[in-house]
């Protein structure tokens, strides 16, 4: 029998995630997916049409799919010439009127899906727009994931809690097939992505970390490999177990932690951006449930976990 799995995060992160676990054997796939992304092409969309966010379910729907490599660079290109689509790409163009005119974002998904035959299932957390806001440290409150996102400026307070604010009622609820998703979960693994502006999101929709409080699912939670501005300075990889734990409510059963180190190039790079690579405290490295290993991809300039490392150590946590 396959065993049900269930990602949760939002963003690059999950695309990852999803494209190396696609192709693994005996599981069944379901994305769980933020919906406060509100920058670029997605942001524009979700302002002037007054839908969901499309881009996060758009990255997810894509790597599912068998044919995500010529998928992605159609449905990711960008318009240039006219110029009410100028920057918009072709992906949250069509997941925008797929989901308008088959009346919801959820129908606009699945529609999507159809098309692309993906392994597996998308779904937003929930169906109530909403906006992400973050408390920081001297009181002061961001509104946005973007203005969360990237910081202005050299210095800034670090950010002390944060909550969703929903747009046309005075709640937000989930969506009801995640619930039921995650009552059926065997696994359910959380990130990797920002923690503030990706994972934590889908925990601050009523029901999320309750219902999987109550989960027998085993948890697994994939470490950040690198620091954010504004999001996570200083942070080492206790500081970001504390984080998810104190969010979820439950242990984490296993951790993944990457410890190879992006060439000196590469670092420099993202210094500049004020990001460190995640140190592995004394405490966090003798942790049993902790598994230390190179999940690093050595393709491009952009440091980024690698699909097929994180497929085979989760296949084999799976596998047990």
């Amino acid at each position: 029998m396959n065993k049900n799995i269930i990602t949760i995060g939002g963003g690059s992160g999950q695309y990852v995630l999803l494209s190396g676990l696609r192709d693994v054997g005996g599981i069944n796939i379901t994305s769980i997916v933020s919906m406060v992304d509100s920058g670029g092409s997605t942001g524009r969309l979700r302002d002037e049409l007054g839908i969901l966010p499309p881009g996060d379910a758009l990255k997810c729907v894509l790597a599912l799919s068998p044919d995500r490599g010529v998928a992605r660079k159609i449905l990711q290109t960008r318009f240039t010439s006219d110029n009410r689509l100028k920057d918009h790409n072709a992906g949250n163009m069509l997941l925008s009127m797929l989901a308008q005119y088959a009346g919801s974002f959820p129908a606009g998904i699945n529609a999507l899906g159809e098309i692309l035959n993906i392994k597996g299932e998308v779904l937003p957390v929930t169906i109530d727009r909403a906006t992400l806001v973050a408390e920081l440290t001297d009181g002061r409150h961001l509104y946005g994931e973007t203005v969360i996102d990237i910081p202005r400026g050299n210095q800034r307070e670090k950010i002390k809690k944060t909550f969703l604010v929903p747009h046309h009622s005075d709640s937000i609820k989930v969506y009801p097939p995640v619930i039921k998703a995650i009552k059926l979960a065997d696994f359910i693994i959380i990130g990797p992505g920002d923690i503030y502006t990706s994972i934590t999101p889908n925990f601050l929709v009523p029901g999320v970390a309750e219902e999987i409080r109550r989960s027998r699912a085993k948890l697994i939670f994939i470490m950040n490999i690198m620091t954010k501005f504004g999001e996570t300075d200083g942070f080492q990889a206790g500081d970001f177990l504390k984080v998810i734990k104190k969010t979820v409510g439950r242990k984490i059963d296993r951790v993944l932690i990457n410890n190879r180190v992006a060439s000196r190039e590469i670092i420099r790079k993202y210094q500049k951006q004020k990001a460190e690579f995640v140190k592995i405290d004394r405490q966090t490295s003798q942790k049993k449930e902790c598994l230390i290993d190179d999940f690093l991809s050595a393709k491009g300039n952009v440091v980024r976990h690698d699909s097929i490392k994180l497929a085979e150590a989760i296949a084999g946590m799976i596998k047990r």
